[in-house]
Order: C-alpha cells, then structure tokens, then sequence
C-alpha cells in the first residue's frame, strides 16, 4: 500500500503525517528480529540452545575476541538516544523518541546489511548515559548515538572513543560528511580551492559546529584533510566573536580556529562575499537579496527541516550556483543516509575500536566520486544511491 507513495514532489506535510501515522499504527513498529536458523527439531533446540550453546559460551570465555566469531556484535548496532534533541522535534523523551530510531535501524539493514536496535533511555544525565553505553557494549559491534542535545552530545561522545568500538554521534558527524562532499564537488564545479573559500556556518549545534571543526583545524592523522583558512559561525546572536560574553566553552574553543578577522554583525555581516552558506538552524532567516551580497555563483546547503533557510527558487533567483536542502523533493539531498550506513559497515569489517577524522574524509570523497556527472543540481548522490554505502565502508575499512 505504502512502496509507490514514498517519493513526493512537494511536502503536503499534513498528508505526509496523516499517511505516516496510519503505516505506523498498521505496522506496531517497523523493525523485527528474525532466527537465522530453524527450530524444528530437538537436535536444533541442543545445538541453538541448551546444552550446545555452552561450547560458545566457553570459547569466548577462553578468547573474548571470538565473540565476533560466534555472536551477532560483528554485525550489530545500537542506535541509542536519551530523546533530547529529535528531529526538529526538541525534548520529547525516550518513547517519542523511538520511531526515529527504529526508522534508523531500516536505514542501516537496507543500505549496509547491518543489524540496528534502538535503546531509548529515560535519563538525560551525562554520567548516566556513558555508564549505560560502556555496560551495554558487549554485544554491539558499534554505536550511533542519535537525537542528544547540544553541547551535551560532544562529551558523551568523546569519552566512550575507549570502549574498544565505535561510537560515533551521528548528528554531528553525518551532516558534516556530506557537507564536506557537496564542498568538494562543488570545488570541482567551479575550479575553486578549499583553502580559498570563504564560508558562513549559521547554528551552532551539533552539525554546525563539527562542520567548522573538520575545516578548519589541521589533525596530524590526517592527510587527507582540506582546510578553509576563512570561517565565520553564527547563531541565534549574531557573528560569534571574542567580545561576546554569553559564549559556552564548545563555542569559545571554536575561535581558536574560526573568525580570524573578529568580525562582528550578524548573520547578513556575514554573508557578504561568501562562497558558502551552510544553513543549520531555522525556517525562512534567508531573502534572495541576502544571495545577491555573497560571492559570484556560490552554493547555498539550508538544511532546516522541514521548512529550509531558504526555499531553492528564491536562492536561484538571488545568483546562487549550487543549492542543496535537506529535503527529498529538492536536488541535492544532504542526507546522514549517504554517510553512517558506509561508515559503520567499513568500522565494522575492518574491526576499528574508533571512526577516526581520517576514516570521515575517506568517506566524504568516497560519496563525492559517487557523482560520475557534477552538475549544479547533482552535487551529492541521491539518497537511495544503493553503490554509495559500498564505496564508504570501502574507504573505511581501507584505513583500519
């Protein structure tokens, strides 16, 4: 009933949410576990359970390592979430927040064959959520955190880099890889340098933020990293600058490597000149006029949801090259899809304990050459591009 309706040329949002309402009550949840064996018979029963399962039992208890061998973690994923940050949704908790990540965990089967669960957590303490991840970590091959706020996701994150898997915060890092590939492709297009451009950041959440941390501060691991010596990061107040008092410490340490010009204004200070425009924030802040004050035939990525910065036409109209959204109906999809299916099936091959800077810009060029044909409304592949997930864990799995 549902597989021809998938694709809409433009969002009735109220018949989208009508229609997706109802496959969810006629489904009761759109993931399930399966036996990869059969249990027909008695010897199936000893050999799938007791007493045959003791001799697994007991190999990893000599050997922990054969737990890859012998259970489902080679191939397993936790997408965990405390419900803070959902979609565009806010604090709506752990139970609302499980749809998100049951549709993640089709996300991932269907793109990288790799088993995903969804743990949704009543707590939203920091200390809590590390120690629930580090005690669950023995039978999941990796973790996508998914949907915590801001700026608490950046600690959880960068403390469970030890478990001895992956862990990798999807919110920050998603976005940013497939930025990183329409920036590359769109260098491509114009004949501009990395190093050359210059790029405005709008919203300083978890994208936005690790978007300015990938370009602009160098990482000795990775060679394959391209810088953007000129940066500005903006957010609800305006230009973040060194003046400004009310600046958290994630924000603070962003200076370091961004607006090396204290520049100070707002969002359309900003603008003018840029290259890029890379919209992680609100409906609507953008007018084609604000276009025409940026640099000749720059790209414009309004990735607010469901409703971008700005509509696609109005940014055409104002000289815009290159325009991507985070909407199906649009060319140019930025969608997490292109990046953390690969990536984890690459982490997860190749037995990484941690998704290093190096692993995400392989990615990101893995998904760049995906576009055999780059032109202004083909930047990105489409999200269904079934050979991009191939090509990530490729390059992945390549540098573990």
């Amino acid at each position: 009933m549902f597989a021809n309706q998938l694709y809409l040329n433009r969002f009735d949002m109220a018949d989208l949410f009508s229609r997706s309402l109802e496959m969810h009550y006629e489904v009761g949840g759109k993931i399930s576990v399966e036996n990869k064996l059969p249990l027909t018979t008695s010897d199936h029963l000893s050999l799938a359970y007791s007493p045959g399962v003791a001799a697994p039992c007991l190999e990893i208890a000599k050997d922990p390592s054969k737990v890859y061998d012998l259970t489902i973690k080679r191939n397993t994923v936790a997408i965990f979430s405390d419900g803070s940050a959902v979609l565009g949704l806010g604090n709506i908790g752990a139970k609302a927040a499980i749809p998100v990540m049951e549709g993640k965990a089709m996300l991932f089967k269907r793109f990288a064959g790799i088993n995903a669960f969804p743990i949704c957590v009543e707590t939203q303490d920091t200390e809590e959520i590390i120690n629930i991840v580090k005690n669950i970590s023995p039978v999941f091959g990796g973790i996508n955190l998914e949907d915590i706020s801001s700026p608490r996701c950046f600690e959880i994150e960068e403390r469970l880099q030890d478990i001895g898997i992956p862990v990798f915060h999807d919110d920050q890092h998603g976005t940013a890889i497939v930025v990183l590939a329409a920036m590359m492709n769109f260098c491509k297009l114009t004949g501009k340098k990395f190093e050359d451009l210059r790029l405005v950041i709008n919203g300083a959440g978890a994208a936005g933020i690790t978007i300015a941390k990938y370009l602009s501060k160098k990482d000795a691991n990775t060679p394959n990293q391209k810088l953007v010596k000129d940066i500005i990061m903006t957010d609800t107040k305006g230009i973040i600058h060194e003046a400004r008092k009310d600046l958290n410490p994630v924000k603070l340490k962003l200076l370091e490597h961004t607006n090396h010009y204290d520049m100070v204004g707002d969002l359309f200070d900003a603008l003018y000149g840029a290259d890029i425009f890379i919209g992680v924030s609100k409906a609507d802040l953008l007018k084609t006029e604000d276009i025409k004050t940026m640099a000749k035939d720059p790209m414009i990525l309004a990735l607010a949801n469901p409703t971008p910065e700005i509509m696609p036409e109005e940014a055409y109209k104002g000289g815009a090259l290159v325009v991507g959204t985070g909407r199906s109906d649009f060319p140019n999809q930025v969608n997490n899809v292109l990046a953390f299916p690969g990536i984890f099936l690459g982490a997860m091959q190749g037995k990484a304990s941690r998704i290093t800077l190096a692993m995400k810009f392989a990615a990101a060029e893995a998904i760049a050459s995906c576009v055999k044909d780059v032109r202004y409304d083909q930047i990105i592949p489409h999200a269904l591009d079934e050979s991009v997930a191939i090509a990530v864990a490729k390059a992945v799995k390549n540098l573990c």
